[in-house]
């Protein structure tokens, strides 16, 4: 989206200088290297960078016009946005981008399935709308993702916005919807993410909540006892969805909720009020709590116009996005990879997925979870738990794999089932050692912990 000069000026709070030449709409980039003439290079900050540091090659490239928070980088002669900060000002053009987008906008935020949910919904919109479903690719979901997104949104080109909201901070969402500004926000679950920066459940609930601080029409987990709980405050008529395992209709669910969309065994119900259809269906996407993503995913694409007889024909064919259970054949091991990151509410229902598999002996290897604060040593033990009626052998590490192993023991599982590993590379030697081709091997914990050196050590 192309934002005319006077309203990046206001929307940014800036000090136009040397604006004789500016031009007199906005094209956004923050990377040097994909700068094209006559665009606007903004200077953000990173962990490991500056952009300041770059004017002068953004200026080689073509840069018609700076966005700077340090008087110093300017340069004299090119005009230049001098603003208080630089990210407040992108995700400023960002919101100014939104207020030119004419058409739908539907967020994305919980503690677990966002980029999945994410990933079916573009998929599903794509039956009515083709490529005109815009969606950030991957987990491009903290503020200058979900700015980058907004930024690139066209009236020519799209009829829909899928943003996806991630926050590791207390009151981050309510700053993505500020500039997004949807018109439906699918909640996929409140879980245990990022605990321990959020500082409490009540703060991580509040910030997850902010979705429909701007009036989004809620689409709601109805296993989720936050959005339960919640769903009293809002003003907006509720859409749930939800997943179960047998091909039946769950009474008590339409008896108490007028509208749902309801994936369960080879069946999608959908109700509305009165009106109730149920229709056979493929579905292979694994796992009670991916099958919940889509249900979201459905209702979302419901709620935006697609014909369930538009959305049908689509689901068998859906696939997890890389990273999500991916079965990766190695040689005589059966692997599942699902690693990309993991919580509580993850790691059990991955475990849940994994119980399901046919195997001679389930092996898990379950690597620590991260940022869960006071909570963190109850939480793996309440995993180390779950995993044990559901493996035959689970192997730990990390910081809190004496958690995991602790609750697992005080399950049943014998400490002979239970494997201490110390890096991956040992975890590796372990699984080389004793698979056996019946086997099937779970690879499930947080990203610090990179268990995709197990998969690279295995495939040498």
């Amino acid at each position: 989206m192309r934002v005319p000069l006077e309203l990046a000026v206001r929307a940014a709070s800036a000090t136009l200088i040397d604006g004789d030449t500016a031009p007199a709409t906005l094209r956004v980039s923050t990377d040097t290297r994909a700068i094209e003439r006559g665009d606007t290079f903004v200077a953000l900050r990173g962990e490991r960078f500056d952009g300041h540091d770059f004017v002068a090659e953004a200026a080689q490239r073509g840069a018609a016009l700076l966005v700077v928070d340090r008087p110093e980088a300017r340069l004299p002669g090119l005009p230049t946005l001098l603003v208080a900060d630089t990210r407040l000002a992108y995700m400023a053009l960002a919101g100014a981008a939104r207020s030119l987008f004419a058409n739908r906008v539907l967020a994305i935020t919980g503690s677990a399935g966002k980029t999945t949910t994410k990933a079916f919904l573009a998929t599903l919109l794509a039956a009515k709308h083709g490529d005109r479903v815009l969606s950030a690719p991957g987990n491009e979901n903290n503020e200058i993702g979900v700015s980058k997104l907004l930024l690139r949104a066209s009236n020519d080109a799209h009829d829909v916005l899928v943003v996806e909201m991630g926050a590791r901070h207390y009151g981050d969402i309510a700053a993505l919807v500020a500039i997004a500004r949807p018109h439906f926000g699918i909640l996929t679950n409140v879980g245990e993410a990022h605990l321990e920066i959020m500082g409490s459940h009540e703060r991580l609930e509040e910030t997850k909540w902010a979705l429909f601080s701007q009036g989004a029409r809620p689409i709601l987990n109805a296993d989720d006892p936050v959005s339960r709980r919640r769903a009293a405050s809002l003003e907006q008529r509720v859409h749930w969805f939800a997943a179960r395992e047998n091909a039946s209709v769950d009474p008590s669910l339409l008896g108490e909720l007028t509208s749902l969309t309801m994936l369960a065994g080879d069946r999608l119900f959908h109700c509305a009020g009165e009106r109730r259809e149920e229709h056979r269906v493929e579905v292979r996407v694994p796992g009670l709590h991916n099958r919940a993503n889509l249900a979201a995913a459905i209702a979302g694409a419901i709620e935006l116009g697609v014909p369930i007889a538009d959305v049908l024909p689509e689901l068998g064919r859906l696939q997890l996005p890389e990273g999500r259970y991916d079965r990766i054949p190695l040689g005589g091991i059966r692997l599942i990879y699902d690693a990309y990151n993991a919580n509580a509410s993850s790691m059990m229902a991955a475990l849940d997925a994994f119980a399901a598999e046919t195997a001679a002996r389930r092996i898990a290897v379950l690597a620590s979870m991260a940022e869960l604060g006071d909570e963190s040593k109850t939480l793996h033990e309440r995993v180390g738990a779950h995993a044990a009626a559901r493996v035959d052998t689970l192997l730990v590490r990390g910081e809190y794999a004496s958690d995991l192993a602790r609750g697992a023991q005080s399950a049943g599982l014998g400490l002979e089932q239970i494997v201490l590993v110390e890096s991956n590379a040992q975890a590796a030697r372990w699984l080389r050692e004793h698979v056996r081709p019946q086997d099937v091997v779970l690879l499930k914990g947080s990203r610090k912990y990179k268990l995709e050196e197990i998969v690279q050590e295995l495939r040498t």
